[in-house]
Protein backbone atom coordinates (compact mmCIF):
# COMPACT_ATOMS: atom_id res chain seq x y z
CA UNK A 1 0.00 0.00 0.00
CA UNK A 2 1.09 3.53 -0.72
CA UNK A 3 0.37 6.50 1.39
CA UNK A 4 -2.46 8.65 0.21
CA UNK A 5 -4.53 11.54 1.20
CA UNK A 6 -7.50 10.41 3.20
CA UNK A 7 -8.97 13.88 3.45
CA UNK A 8 -8.69 16.33 6.28
CA UNK A 9 -6.05 15.45 8.76
CA UNK A 10 -7.10 13.96 12.03
CA UNK A 11 -5.35 14.73 15.28
CA UNK A 12 -3.66 11.36 15.18
CA UNK A 13 -2.16 12.10 11.70
CA UNK A 14 -1.07 15.59 12.51
CA UNK A 15 2.70 15.94 12.47
CA UNK A 16 4.05 19.35 13.51
CA UNK A 17 7.30 18.65 11.68
CA UNK A 18 5.75 17.32 8.44
CA UNK A 19 7.12 20.24 6.42
CA UNK A 20 10.60 18.85 6.89
CA UNK A 21 9.86 15.68 4.91
CA UNK A 22 9.22 15.17 1.18
CA UNK A 23 5.90 13.42 1.62
CA UNK A 24 4.79 16.14 3.99
CA UNK A 25 5.67 18.88 1.55
CA UNK A 26 3.82 16.92 -1.18
CA UNK A 27 0.74 16.96 1.05
CA UNK A 28 1.02 20.69 1.55
CA UNK A 29 2.80 20.88 4.92
CA UNK A 30 4.24 24.30 5.64
CA UNK A 31 6.58 25.71 8.28
CA UNK A 32 5.04 27.73 11.11
CA UNK A 33 4.06 31.27 10.29
CA UNK A 34 2.71 33.63 12.96
CA UNK A 35 -0.49 32.69 14.75
CA UNK A 36 -1.68 30.49 11.90
CA UNK A 37 -0.04 27.38 13.24
CA UNK A 38 2.05 24.93 11.29
CA UNK A 39 1.82 21.50 9.66
CA UNK A 40 -0.65 20.25 7.09
CA UNK A 41 -3.47 22.36 5.70
CA UNK A 42 -6.57 22.23 7.82
CA UNK A 43 -4.54 20.63 10.60
CA UNK A 44 -6.03 20.58 14.01
CA UNK A 45 -4.47 23.27 16.15
CA UNK A 46 -2.84 21.85 19.27
CA UNK A 47 -2.55 25.17 21.01
CA UNK A 48 -5.40 25.01 23.51
CA UNK A 49 -6.06 26.03 27.06
CA UNK A 50 -5.65 23.27 29.61
CA UNK A 51 -8.86 21.26 30.00
CA UNK A 52 -10.55 22.48 26.81
CA UNK A 53 -9.82 19.51 24.58
CA UNK A 54 -12.76 17.10 24.18
CA UNK A 55 -14.25 14.91 21.53
CA UNK A 56 -17.86 14.68 20.49
CA UNK A 57 -19.14 17.71 22.38
CA UNK A 58 -18.84 21.42 22.42
CA UNK A 59 -16.49 23.08 24.86
CA UNK A 60 -17.96 25.53 27.32
CA UNK A 61 -16.11 28.56 28.59
CA UNK A 62 -13.86 27.95 31.57
CA UNK A 63 -15.85 27.81 34.76
CA UNK A 64 -19.21 26.89 33.09
CA UNK A 65 -20.71 23.40 32.99
CA UNK A 66 -20.22 21.57 29.67
CA UNK A 67 -23.11 21.50 27.21
CA UNK A 68 -24.38 18.27 25.82
CA UNK A 69 -23.08 17.41 22.37
CA UNK A 70 -25.52 17.55 19.54
CA UNK A 71 -27.50 14.38 19.37
CA UNK A 72 -26.20 13.01 22.66
CA UNK A 73 -28.01 12.63 25.97
CA UNK A 74 -25.36 13.97 28.34
CA UNK A 75 -27.27 15.63 31.17
CA UNK A 76 -26.54 19.23 31.97
CA UNK A 77 -25.17 19.82 35.45
CA UNK A 78 -27.10 22.19 37.73
CA UNK A 79 -25.61 25.27 39.20
CA UNK A 80 -23.61 25.00 42.37
CA UNK A 81 -25.86 24.66 45.40
CA UNK A 82 -28.94 23.65 43.30
CA UNK A 83 -30.44 20.17 43.39
CA UNK A 84 -29.67 17.82 40.53
CA UNK A 85 -32.76 16.79 38.68
CA UNK A 86 -31.41 13.30 38.21
CA UNK A 87 -30.61 12.80 41.95
CA UNK A 88 -32.51 10.02 43.68
CA UNK A 89 -32.89 9.91 47.46
CA UNK A 90 -31.90 6.68 49.23
CA UNK A 91 -35.54 6.21 50.33
CA UNK A 92 -36.62 5.79 46.69
CA UNK A 93 -34.08 3.06 45.94
CA UNK A 94 -35.17 -0.56 45.97
CA UNK A 95 -35.03 -2.01 49.48
CA UNK A 96 -35.33 1.39 51.18
CA UNK A 97 -32.61 3.33 52.98
CA UNK A 98 -29.83 1.58 54.83
CA UNK A 99 -30.95 0.28 58.21
CA UNK A 100 -27.90 1.49 60.14
CA UNK A 101 -24.41 2.80 59.97
CA UNK A 102 -21.69 0.43 58.97
CA UNK A 103 -18.78 0.54 61.36
CA UNK A 104 -15.46 1.33 59.88
CA UNK A 105 -12.74 -1.20 60.46
CA UNK A 106 -10.42 -0.16 63.24
CA UNK A 107 -6.87 0.75 62.48
CA UNK A 108 -4.10 -1.73 62.97
CA UNK A 109 -5.79 -4.77 61.45
CA UNK A 110 -8.64 -5.10 63.96
CA UNK A 111 -6.50 -4.78 67.11
CA UNK A 112 -8.39 -3.66 70.21
CA UNK A 113 -7.46 -0.56 72.19
CA UNK A 114 -6.15 -0.57 75.77
CA UNK A 115 -8.23 -2.31 78.40
CA UNK A 116 -9.24 0.80 80.36
CA UNK A 117 -11.59 -1.18 82.57
CA UNK A 118 -8.78 -3.46 83.73
CA UNK A 119 -6.49 -0.48 84.40
CA UNK A 120 -9.21 1.20 86.47
CA UNK A 121 -9.74 -1.93 88.57
CA UNK A 122 -5.98 -2.25 89.14
CA UNK A 123 -5.70 1.39 90.26
CA UNK A 124 -8.60 0.98 92.71
CA UNK A 125 -6.95 -2.16 94.14
CA UNK A 126 -3.65 -0.30 94.70
CA UNK A 127 -5.39 2.60 96.46
CA UNK A 128 -7.33 0.18 98.68
CA UNK A 129 -4.11 -1.64 99.63
CA UNK A 130 -2.41 1.64 100.57
CA UNK A 131 -5.37 2.75 102.71
CA UNK A 132 -5.46 -0.61 104.51
CA UNK A 133 -1.70 -0.46 105.15
CA UNK A 134 -1.94 3.03 106.62
CA UNK A 135 -4.81 1.94 108.87
CA UNK A 136 -2.87 -1.08 110.17
CA UNK A 137 0.22 1.07 110.81
CA UNK A 138 -1.85 3.60 112.76
CA UNK A 139 -3.45 0.85 114.86
CA UNK A 140 -0.04 -0.72 115.63
CA UNK A 141 1.40 2.71 116.46
CA UNK A 142 -1.39 3.39 118.93
CA UNK A 143 -0.86 -0.03 120.51
CA UNK A 144 2.88 0.60 120.89
CA UNK A 145 2.19 4.01 122.41
CA UNK A 146 -0.16 2.43 124.96
CA UNK A 147 2.44 -0.19 125.85
CA UNK A 148 5.18 2.37 126.23
CA UNK A 149 2.91 4.49 128.40
CA UNK A 150 2.26 1.51 130.68
CA UNK A 151 5.98 0.83 130.99
CA UNK A 152 6.76 4.41 131.89
CA UNK A 153 4.02 4.37 134.53
CA UNK A 154 5.29 1.20 136.21
CA UNK A 155 8.95 2.26 136.54
CA UNK A 156 9.46 4.73 139.39
CA UNK A 157 11.43 7.87 138.63
CA UNK A 158 14.42 8.96 140.66
CA UNK A 159 12.23 11.10 142.88
CA UNK A 160 9.89 8.13 143.52
CA UNK A 161 12.65 5.69 144.50
CA UNK A 162 12.42 4.54 148.08
CA UNK A 163 15.22 5.26 150.52
CA UNK A 164 17.38 2.20 151.16
CA UNK A 165 17.02 0.36 154.41
CA UNK A 166 19.95 0.29 156.88
CA UNK A 167 20.78 -3.29 156.01
CA UNK A 168 20.47 -3.32 152.21
CA UNK A 169 19.82 -1.10 149.22
CA UNK A 170 17.96 -2.37 146.13
CA UNK A 171 17.67 -0.41 142.92
CA UNK A 172 14.77 -0.57 140.47
CA UNK A 173 15.25 -2.62 137.31
CA UNK A 174 17.78 -0.98 135.00
CA UNK A 175 19.05 1.41 137.73
CA UNK A 176 22.01 1.17 140.06
CA UNK A 177 21.55 1.68 143.83
CA UNK A 178 21.50 5.04 145.58
CA UNK A 179 21.29 5.61 149.39
CA UNK A 180 21.07 8.35 151.96
CA UNK A 181 23.91 8.07 154.47
CA UNK A 182 21.50 8.40 157.37
CA UNK A 183 19.85 5.12 156.30
CA UNK A 184 23.11 3.12 156.46
CA UNK A 185 24.50 1.10 159.38
CA UNK A 186 26.33 3.58 161.64
CA UNK A 187 28.85 2.51 164.32
CA UNK A 188 31.76 3.93 166.38
CA UNK A 189 30.27 7.33 167.15
CA UNK A 190 28.86 8.11 163.70
CA UNK A 191 25.42 9.70 164.11
CA UNK A 192 22.65 11.52 162.27
CA UNK A 193 22.20 15.31 162.19
CA UNK A 194 20.39 17.98 160.16
CA UNK A 195 21.61 21.33 161.52
CA UNK A 196 23.79 22.25 158.50
CA UNK A 197 21.82 23.27 155.42
CA UNK A 198 22.56 22.03 151.91
CA UNK A 199 22.36 18.24 152.25
CA UNK A 200 20.77 16.33 149.31
CA UNK A 201 19.21 13.51 151.31
CA UNK A 202 15.46 13.03 151.29
CA UNK A 203 15.00 14.49 154.81
CA UNK A 204 17.90 16.96 154.65
CA UNK A 205 19.89 14.90 157.16
CA UNK A 206 23.56 13.77 157.07
CA UNK A 207 26.07 11.74 159.09
CA UNK A 208 28.44 13.48 161.49
CA UNK A 209 30.76 12.33 164.31
CA UNK A 210 33.09 10.57 161.86
CA UNK A 211 36.25 12.30 163.16
CA UNK A 212 37.19 9.52 165.61
CA UNK A 213 38.86 6.15 165.14
CA UNK A 214 36.43 3.31 164.49
CA UNK A 215 33.55 5.48 163.26
CA UNK A 216 32.08 3.97 160.09
CA UNK A 217 29.13 3.73 157.70
CA UNK A 218 28.32 0.35 156.05
CA UNK A 219 26.19 0.02 152.89
CA UNK A 220 24.86 -3.39 151.83
CA UNK A 221 23.99 -3.36 148.11
CA UNK A 222 21.89 -5.83 146.11
CA UNK A 223 21.21 -6.32 142.38
CA UNK A 224 24.57 -5.36 140.88
CA UNK A 225 23.94 -6.53 137.26
CA UNK A 226 27.40 -7.92 136.50
CA UNK A 227 30.94 -8.04 137.77
CA UNK A 228 33.23 -5.25 136.70
CA UNK A 229 34.43 -1.72 137.40
CA UNK A 230 32.01 0.78 138.95
CA UNK A 231 32.16 4.30 140.35
CA UNK A 232 31.16 5.03 143.96
CA UNK A 233 30.08 8.67 144.42
CA UNK A 234 29.74 10.48 147.81
CA UNK A 235 28.19 13.87 148.55
CA UNK A 236 29.95 15.56 151.47
CA UNK A 237 30.93 18.86 153.08
CA UNK A 238 34.46 19.85 154.14
CA UNK A 239 35.85 23.26 155.01
CA UNK A 240 39.40 24.35 155.73
CA UNK A 241 41.88 21.42 155.55
CA UNK A 242 41.40 18.48 153.11
CA UNK A 243 40.20 15.16 154.61
CA UNK A 244 40.25 11.43 153.58
CA UNK A 245 38.74 8.17 154.88
CA UNK A 246 39.41 4.45 154.35
CA UNK A 247 37.14 2.26 152.15
CA UNK A 248 36.49 -1.49 152.47
CA UNK A 249 34.84 -3.39 149.59
CA UNK A 250 33.44 -6.86 150.38
CA UNK A 251 35.73 -7.13 153.43
CA UNK A 252 38.93 -6.05 151.66
CA UNK A 253 40.62 -2.70 152.15
CA UNK A 254 40.45 -0.68 148.95
CA UNK A 255 43.81 0.56 147.69
CA UNK A 256 42.69 4.20 147.45
CA UNK A 257 41.17 6.27 150.25
CA UNK A 258 37.98 8.25 149.70
CA UNK A 259 39.18 11.82 148.98
CA UNK A 260 37.28 14.46 150.96
CA UNK A 261 38.98 17.63 149.79
CA UNK A 262 37.89 21.23 150.16
CA UNK A 263 37.05 21.54 146.47
CA UNK A 264 34.91 24.63 147.18
CA UNK A 265 37.77 26.41 148.96
CA UNK A 266 35.38 27.34 151.76
CA UNK A 267 36.84 29.02 154.88
CA UNK A 268 36.89 27.01 158.12
CA UNK A 269 33.62 27.04 160.06
CA UNK A 270 30.96 27.48 157.31
CA UNK A 271 30.03 23.86 156.44
CA UNK A 272 26.80 24.87 154.62
CA UNK A 273 28.99 26.23 151.79
CA UNK A 274 31.31 23.22 151.59
CA UNK A 275 28.98 20.66 149.94
CA UNK A 276 30.51 18.95 146.91
CA UNK A 277 31.04 15.48 145.36
CA UNK A 278 33.90 12.95 145.31
CA UNK A 279 34.36 9.39 143.93
CA UNK A 280 36.49 6.22 143.76
CA UNK A 281 36.52 3.31 141.22
CA UNK A 282 35.98 -0.04 143.00
CA UNK A 283 35.41 -3.42 141.32
CA UNK A 284 32.11 -5.04 142.33
CA UNK A 285 30.78 -8.56 141.92
CA UNK A 286 27.45 -9.55 140.42
CA UNK A 287 24.57 -9.53 142.91
CA UNK A 288 25.25 -8.45 146.54
CA UNK A 289 28.17 -6.26 147.71
CA UNK A 290 29.14 -4.49 150.96
CA UNK A 291 30.96 -1.13 151.07
CA UNK A 292 32.18 0.52 154.31
CA UNK A 293 33.63 4.03 154.77
CA UNK A 294 35.49 4.33 158.07
CA UNK A 295 37.93 6.47 159.98
CA UNK A 296 41.12 4.45 160.46
CA UNK A 297 44.45 5.30 161.98
CA UNK A 298 46.11 8.05 159.99
CA UNK A 299 42.86 9.20 158.32
CA UNK A 300 41.45 12.71 158.55
CA UNK A 301 37.70 12.37 159.03
CA UNK A 302 36.34 15.82 159.93
CA UNK A 303 33.55 15.78 157.31
CA UNK A 304 29.81 15.54 156.85
CA UNK A 305 28.46 12.86 154.43
CA UNK A 306 24.82 12.73 153.33
CA UNK A 307 24.52 10.48 150.25
CA UNK A 308 26.09 7.63 148.20
CA UNK A 309 25.31 6.29 144.68
CA UNK A 310 26.86 3.95 142.10
CA UNK A 311 27.37 4.17 138.33
CA UNK A 312 28.64 1.52 135.99
CA UNK A 313 32.17 1.92 134.65
CA UNK A 314 34.90 4.33 135.61
CA UNK A 315 33.29 7.75 135.18
CA UNK A 316 33.74 11.14 136.80
CA UNK A 317 30.20 12.45 137.00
Amino acid sequence: MTPGNNGASTPEDDDPFGYLYADGQARGAQPPSGAGGYGYPNAVSRVRAVGERSYGQQQAPYGQPPQAAYGQGVPQQGAYGQPNAHYQAPETLPGGPPTGRQSMPSAGGGRRGPNTKGLLIGAIAVVAAVVIGIGVAMINGNTDDDKSGDQVGTNPTQSQAHSPSPSASKAADGELPKADATALQLVGGATKASDVKGAQSADGGYVTGLNQAGASMTWSIDNIPEEGPYTLFAHFSVVGEDQEMSVTVNGKLFGTKLPLKNYTHTADGDLSKGWTTTYIWPTLTKGSNTISVSCQSGDKCNALIDQFWIKKGQVKH
